[in-house]
């Protein structure tokens, strides 16, 4: 079935507005959240005012694993246009850069996702984050990453809900689909040959292949004219998880391309939609309307 249509000293006060709710957060940039081949892994932190604890969502930006920022870049796009209707919603968000390739291959990226879902874990209580209401969301190649992540989860990173924007979970599918090899996957894995190798590390990448019980609910989000991540990729995988006993639901957006920088004009509650299956999945009761300062 798918969905119908201590903290650190320097930060700024950023204010979203969603209908009648004004919710008022404080944004924290630029934060360590680990070390890795001598990278420093930086994330971005929103936590709104209040003693908490807030649902949490850690966003993972796409582009094809060789590009990307946790920002969402000049175009403010990316995991970017998520931000102000979490913040409006009362959630907390870390948006976080992870190791690129082709400099550094898989899995380095999902580990960077894995270490930062321990590093919010650790600081919940400091950024008054509810540990029992944290949910995963990427695009594109992010959602690849956080389906990977929840797919292969152990205690120290298992999360409550996941939701991919557009994801890559089978990059043998995929393949074929193309007829070719996509170069971002050729980076990603260090090889440009669709030889024997090569299929088992797409294979082992690919969070389809590894759908048990047990796993988080899933809310896939894809629009349907993709011609970046066939569109089939998130019909399959919800038969996959569905198959296994796991939520999952499926917001098509009819003509959707790759971004959701255009899906407003196409699908304008679709941001609405996302939260309230948040909402639902992590049992977070509405916020309260505050008047504006």
């Amino acid at each position: 079935m798918r969905f119908p249509l201590s903290m650190p000293p320097r930060f700024l006060f950023c204010t979203a507005l969603s209908a009648a709710l004004v919710s008022r957060a404080a944004l924290h940039p630029e934060i360590e959240y680990g070390t890795a081949s001598g990278v420093s892994l930086r994330l971005d932190a929103c936590v709104p005012d209040g003693p908490g604890p807030f649902p949490a969502v850690i966003l993972v930006h796409g582009g094809g694993w060789n590009a990307g920022d946790k920002s969402g870049g000049p175009q403010k796009g990316y995991m970017a246009p998520m931000h102000d209707p979490l913040t409006a919603a009362g959630f907390a968000w870390f948006s976080i850069n992870y190791r690129l390739a082709p400099e550094f291959h898989h899995p380095a990226a999902v580990e960077d996702v894995e270490t930062a879902i321990r590093w919010v874990k650790k600081h919940a209580a400091e950024y008054r984050v509810d540990v029992r209401r944290i949910a995963l969301s990427g695009e594109s190649a992010g959602g690849q990453l956080i389906a990977f992540a929840a797919v292969r989860a152990d205690e120290s990173t298992r999360v409550a809900a996941v939701v991919p924007f557009y994801g890559l979970f089978d990059f043998v599918a995929e393949t074929k689909t193309r007829g070719s090899l996509n170069p971002s996957f050729a980076r990603l894995f260090g090889r440009d040959a669709i030889d024997e190798p090569m299929l088992k590390l797409m294979h082992d990448a690919s969070p389809a292949n590894f759908v048990k019980p047990g796993l988080p609910p899933f809310l896939l989000v894809h629009g349907t004219a993709d011609q970046s991540v066939n569109f089939q990729q998130s019909v399959d995988m919800q038969a996959r998880l569905r198959a296994a006993g796991v939520p999952c639901e499926l917001i098509a957006i009819k003509d959707g391309p790759h971004g959701m920088l255009p899906w407003p004009a196409l699908a304008p509650d679709f941001k609405d939609r996302v939260i309230a299956w948040l909402r639902v999945t992590l049992q977070v009761p509405a916020p309260s309307a505050k008047a504006a300062p």
